[in-house]
């Protein structure tokens, strides 16, 4: 069983989406902590559902090394593998990311390297891009930069507003991450600071829950450079 830790500032959606597929589908992994930065709903979310939880916040810290320092102790504590930001709204050091390098996975709302940043969404409006999507990558000291884990791709409607297109998204969203959690536990994945391997990737996904396998399988876009046949 795989141990992870997830780190949130909000509302923790992607969060909640993590544990109730590690319930519903009976993934072996286990969320051992959820951290957050400040009081959020997805502590309580998380509470919840019994996940242990820690609030440590920026203004506790004189530095920033110190806060994290103190984030990079609970999660060593409950003893996580793995580190998935979910809406994390804080930019990690280098220093924190190479302390867990090839540990922590990001999901952003974009089809990077397209939109780094924020409000992607209404960015990609008026950009006019065909398609828009969420990608899972592993993180890096450069910001939205890491290895890709997997993506997902919906072309843009017409009709299209920022926040029908972000809940569009977040469905995606919604299914992208479980299910590369389910490939870290059934080791269909696998992680290293040299990058994100996919073994039969096929497999994977045929292998998924069907909720996720019927709506991934119409947009999902693997990593073509760290495929296994």
């Amino acid at each position: 069983m795989i141990r992870v830790a997830v780190l949130i500032s909000g509302r923790g959606s992607n969060m909640t989406y993590l544990a109730d597929a590690i319930k519903d589908y009976s993934i072996a992994a286990k969320i051992t902590v959820v951290i957050s930065n400040r009081c959020c709903d997805g502590i309580f979310l998380a509470q919840d559902r019994g996940i242990p939880t820690r609030v440590i916040e920026r203004k506790n810290f004189d530095t920033q090394a110190e806060h994290e320092a103190a984030i990079a102790a609970a999660i060593n504590y409950h003893r996580s593998e793995y580190i998935f930001l979910a809406g994390f709204m804080a930019i990690l050091s280098g220093d924190f990311v190479n302390q867990f390098a090839g540990q922590i996975i990001n999901i952003h709302p974009s089809l990077l390297p397209a939109f780094k940043g924020l409000n992607t969404h209404q960015r990609a409006i008026e950009k006019n891009a065909a398609k828009h999507g969420v990608t899972v990558h592993m993180v890096t000291a450069a910001l939205d930069e890491g290895p890709m884990i997997a993506q997902a791709s919906l072309p843009l409607m017409a009709s299209d507003t920022a926040d029908s297109l972000a809940a569009r998204v977040l469905q995606l969203e919604h299914k992208i991450y479980p299910f590369v959690l389910f490939g870290l536990a059934k080791k269909f994945l696998s992680l290293s600071p040299e990058g994100a391997r996919w073994r039969t990737p096929s497999s994977a996904l045929a292998d998924a829950p069907v909720s996720m396998r019927d709506l991934l399988a119409q947009y999902l876009i693997w990593p073509t450079l760290t495929l296994e046949d």
